[in-house]
């Protein structure tokens, strides 16, 4: 299946927000997330799952990435600025749904930065990007790059 996805990535106090999944007990973090709808653009998409998979406001989305995710179509990866908010799964969301459930777990929560290399990440070619950028420095250029499903 081939699609567009828009994820975020919001740094506050040296921590990342992410999507922290148990999925059906396989765990790993992510990037909080989704499908770019029909009439939407991506830099909207980014916004809206930001809010909708976290509670946070973000703002000034400016893309980054582009991930060509094997398993799972295009990655427009935005850096964000942070607004407000604390993470938290909103209500009346298909993620607080499945949540219900209890086999395909969503937690939204930040992340040291420190601890990044040592969790695992969906994708790891995404991971490896986002610790460099921390550790050198954000290009002005978009960066693409090809991930394969690792966890």
């Amino acid at each position: 299946m081939n699609r567009t996805s828009a994820r975020t990535i919001v740094i506050r106090d040296n921590k990342l927000l992410v999507m922290r999944r148990n999925k059906f007990g396989t765990e790993y973090v992510t990037l909080p997330g989704g499908k770019v709808e029909i009439g939407e653009t991506p830099e909207k998409t980014a916004v809206r799952e930001a809010y909708e998979e976290t509670m946070i406001e973000v703002a000034n989305p400016r893309l980054v990435f582009i991930d060509h995710a094997d398993f799972y179509g295009d990655q427009m990866v935005f850096l964000c600025d942070y607004v407000s908010g604390e993470p938290k799964i909103a209500p009346g969301t298909h993620e607080e749904a499945i949540n219900k459930l209890g086999k395909n777990l969503y937690k939204p929560d930040w992340l040291e930065l420190s601890e990044l290399p040592n969790v695992p990440f969906l994708s790891a070619e995404l991971q490896q990007a986002i610790i460099r950028v921390t550790t050198t420095g954000w290009s002005d250029h978009i960066e693409e790059f090809t991930s394969k499903r690792n966890v």
